[in-house]
């Protein structure tokens, strides 16, 4: 039996965390391609292409442990989805903010 994720109350979220890993280019881009497709994906489709399946599970393990995504198994595959909601009422308008300038930069 696989165990289970686990994910942080978000009252345990730190900003540090949050801004720890979406510091990182792969995983800024896999919080922008979860958030414009608007519902879970999963692993595959959400990392950048030909990302090795160890480096996206350490990717989305991060990810996961600061508390911006939520992951779920369902069959063979993970599921992860933006814990949007809840981290827009901890931190209000940053991971926004941060996505958003992301978008600019990539413009340029």
């Amino acid at each position: 039996m696989q165990r289970p994720f686990l994910h942080p109350a978000m009252e345990d979220v730190t900003l540090e965390s949050v801004l720890y890993a979406l510091a990182d280019p792969a995983r800024l881009a896999i919080v922008q391609k979860l958030a414009s497709e608007g519902c879970g994906m999963n692993c595959s489709s959400a990392a950048p292409a030909a990302m090795p399946k160890s480096t996206q599970s350490h990717h989305f393990q991060i990810l996961r442990e600061a508390g911006l995504i939520r992951s779920e198994r369902r069959g063979t595959e993970v599921v992860n989805a933006l814990r949007c909601v809840e981290v827009e009422k901890r931190f209000p308008g940053v991971v926004s903010a941060i996505l958003k300038a992301s978008e600019k930069a990539k413009k340029r």
